[in-house]
């Protein structure tokens, strides 16, 4: 599905055992309008969570038919044989055009599709060995917090569901949304995929998180100017190396990835929100090169600037900013 065509039919496959957090995610990120959301198993009836509890569940594989987009949920009982009728129904989907997309052991159900063959996915740590010897045809990445190849994706394991569903959200339907919805949730609005999924060295003491805190929220209001990552290790008093590693530790990304991610999302806002010249958002965000910023955010977004205005434009329409080349 090609980014900005807006996905509204949503089916969400529970499998025996599906864990109650998997279904708060869709509940939480795909329950307003626009969206037309349904859970379904194997066939309609009672399904077992994972806590034990019944769930009276009401449409079959079939509702995977007509889909915009198909969410394989996680549940405990993944290392079970599954059913062809299952995999039949997830293939039909995504050959007809659905995005196909799963997180945590969910990852498990889609890559006995094949449609994972020959791609990078990710799954939860903790299983990703497992993936990668059930599945030698998946390059299985266990840090990244998602994979998005645009008609697939996977995420790793528990809350970072909430990462891809509002990844998903945030490339079909803009920033605006996504962020809105985040808010609700009281979840950060967009981590960015190649983040890992957990903190493997121990986080700076207190006085060590404060000042990384205030060093945060000051790059955070200050993306119009060319930060160095070396002056903001020396706001936060540390040296560099011990600024990147406190940093990752904290945020789960570079201090570079991590200011690329929220230039490109401050991005966002304006192609939506202004009618400013693509020249002035890069220089609003921090780049003193149009064309530079016309890459990344290709690069990244999978969409040029441009196009992504007149998918996500929230302003009202008028005659397109004159752009220099």
């Amino acid at each position: 599905m090609m980014a900005g065509v807006g996905f509204q039919r949503i089916a969400a496959y529970a499998p025996d055992g599906v864990t109650a957090l998997a279904l708060g995610i869709v509940s939480g990120v795909f329950r307003d309008e626009p969206f037309e959301t349904v859970i379904c198993a194997e066939r309609p009836g009672e399904l077992r969570t994972e806590l034990g509890l019944p769930l009276r569940v009401g449409h079959g594989a079939d509702a995977l038919a007509g889909a915009d987009l198909v969410l394989v949920l996680p549940g405990d009982g993944f290392r079970a044989e599954p059913s062809a009728v299952v995999l039949d129904a997830l293939r039909a989907a995504h050959a007809a055009g659905a995005v196909v997309a799963a997180h945590c052991t969910g990852v498990f159900l889609l890559a006995a599709t094949g449609v994972l063959d020959g791609l990078e996915a990710t799954t939860h740590w903790q299983f990703a060995d497992e993936l990668a010897a059930r599945y030698p045809a998946v390059r299985v990445r266990p840090d990244a917090l998602y994979v998005d190849h645009g008609s697939v994706a996977t995420g790793a394991g528990a809350a970072a569901g909430f990462d891809l569903c509002l990844h998903l959200l945030r490339r079909e339907h803009g920033a605006a949304l996504a962020n809105r919805v985040a808010r609700g949730l009281v979840t950060p609005p967009h981590r960015d995929g190649g983040q890992t999924q957990y903190i493997s060295a121990p986080v700076p003491g207190d006085g060590d998180d404060r000042r990384l805190a205030d060093v945060i929220a000051w790059a955070r209001d200050n993306l119009h100017h060319r930060v160095p990552v070396a002056d903001l290790a020396a706001r936060a008093l540390m040296s560099r190396r011990t600024f990147a590693r406190a940093f990752k530790a904290a945020t789960g990304a570079s201090p570079h990835a991590w200011l690329l991610t929220q230039r490109l999302d401050r991005a966002e806002q304006l192609l939506e929100t202004t009618g400013l010249p693509i020249e002035e958002v890069a220089r609003r965000v921090g780049y003193t090169s149009a064309t530079v910023f016309r890459e990344q955010f290709a690069a990244r977004r999978g969409v040029a600037p441009r196009d992504y205005r007149r998918a996500f434009r929230q302003y009202p329409h008028r005659a397109e900013p004159v752009e220099t080349l």
